[in-house]
Formats: structure tokens, C-alpha cells, sequence
């Protein structure tokens, strides 16, 4: 009878520490319940590196993530969805920006706040984007493109 009252005890803090470890994981990657963000929409030349769940920074700081990307067959560009944080008023001039964490961190979506009073409103677009640099090709051009002087050689 001993044995099985310790299993029932050993069971439920095993189901305790899993219910814990999910509350923890779900507010790690952001997951809130719905109803505390506003979608606002940007279209980029290149997406690369942002994918649906990718973190949204204001001045460094996580405001939301990346909810909805689509490419438009008319424009090819990435049509992308942002939601961010009810308690952030972004100005309606801001800029959205496809940033860097470094050479080897992976891309995130910067806001780069203007200086209207007006604010942007739910479903609002961005008007000023800028998609991702590639790195590779940045690379390629200093490597292969820098240095080329008039053509003769001894």
C-alpha cells in the first residue's frame, strides 16, 4: 500500500513540473491570450531570416511578433502581419525594419518610432520598409566588386 501511495505522490509532481514547464514556455515564445495586440501589416522586398512567431523590438525591447507572412503575387513582395502589444502607440510615421542580432544571431523586426502625434491605428500599413540585407551578398561584393582599378595589368 506504501508503493502506491508513493507513486501517486511521485506522479503528481511529475504532472505538476509539466504543467510548470509549459506555463513557462508558453510565456518565453510570447504566447498571450488573444485580445491584448493589434495586427498592423508591411510589405518587404525580403523576408529573409523573419518567419510567423519571429519577435517584434521597439528600442530593443520585444512589443509583439510576427503573426501572418504571405508572398503577393501581383507585387512579389512578403506581405507581412505584426502584432504588437495593446499598450504600445506606435506613430503613424514610424518605419518597420528588418534588423540583425549580429554575424551569427538570427533577424528580427525592428520598429524605428517617428515623430507624428498621430498614432497607427489596428490593420494600419507601414508605408516605410526595408527588408533584409544578405549578408552573403554584402560579403560577395566587398570580395569580388571593391577593388577594380582601370583594367591593365603588368
Amino acid at each position: 500500500m506504501a508503493e502506491n501511495t508513493t507513486e501517486v505522490l511521485v506522479g503528481g509532481v511529475v504532472l505538476a513540473a509539466a504543467v510548470a514547464f509549459g506555463i513557462y514556455a508558453a510565456q518565453a515564445a510570447g504566447l498571450r491570450s488573444g485580445g491584448d495586440s493589434y495586427p498592423l501589416h508591411a510589405s518587404f522586398r525580403s523576408l529573409e531570416g523573419v518567419s510567423v512567431g519571429t519577435d517584434v523590438r521597439l528600442a530593443g525591447v520585444k512589443v509583439g511578433t510576427v503573426s501572418g507572412v504571405a508572398l503577393n503575387p501581383e507585387t512579389f513582395r512578403a506581405d507581412t502581419t505584426v502584432d504588437v502589444a495593446k499598450t504600445i502607440e506606435i506613430p503613424d510615421d514610424s518605419a518597420i525594419v528588418i534588423s540583425s542580432e549580429g554575424l551569427l544571431g538570427g533577424n528580427f523586426v525592428e520598429i524605428v518610432p517617428g515623430g507624428s502625434p498621430f498614432f497607427f491605428e489596428p490593420g494600419d500599413q507601414f508605408t516605410d520598409t526595408q527588408g533584409a540585407v544578405s549578408l552573403i551578398s554584402l560579403l560577395l561584393k566587398f570580395v569580388g566588386g571593391g577593388g577594380d582599378s582601370d583594367g591593365a595589368s603588368e
